[in-house]
């Protein structure tokens, strides 16, 4: 193998293990969710382990609501909760882009047209 090879697989390994990073956005985070006419507060605790998401979500009823099939991958993510809406579970898939102490999430109801998107800030 050449220097010029050698190199070049070497700084090839290093990017592609450092995309494989995600972010690390373990912590309280806060943020508000604007649906159709009404703007409601939520706070956030996510626990990153490798590539793996948990935590809660507390809306404005003050229940946590446990993060199921969380993902982190690089600065992107993805989760869903599982709200009562009165004696029937709906489903809200959300997915995200982190950038530093900010988080830009998307949230819609699985199957339907609710929802909307919020801009999370990590709690100092």
């Amino acid at each position: 193998m050449t220097r010029r090879s050698l190199f070049t697989a070497v700084v090839l390994s290093a990017i592609l293990s450092l995309a494989a990073f995600a972010a690390d956005i373990t912590g309280k985070w806060t943020g508000s969710m604007q649906m159709g006419d009404q703007a409601f507060s939520l706070a956030y605790t996510f626990k990153v382990d490798g590539e793996k998401l948990t935590g809660t979500v507390t809306g404005p009823q003050g229940d946590p609501l446990e993060i199921k099939e969380g993902k982190i991958s690089g600065d992107k993510l993805s989760f869903y909760v599982q709200v009562d809406m009165g004696g029937q579970m709906a489903k809200f898939v959300s997915d995200g882009v982190v950038k530093g102490d900010e988080i830009t999430l998307n949230t819609k109801m699985d199957g339907g047209d609710f929802g909307g998107a919020s801009t999370l800030k990590r709690d100092k």
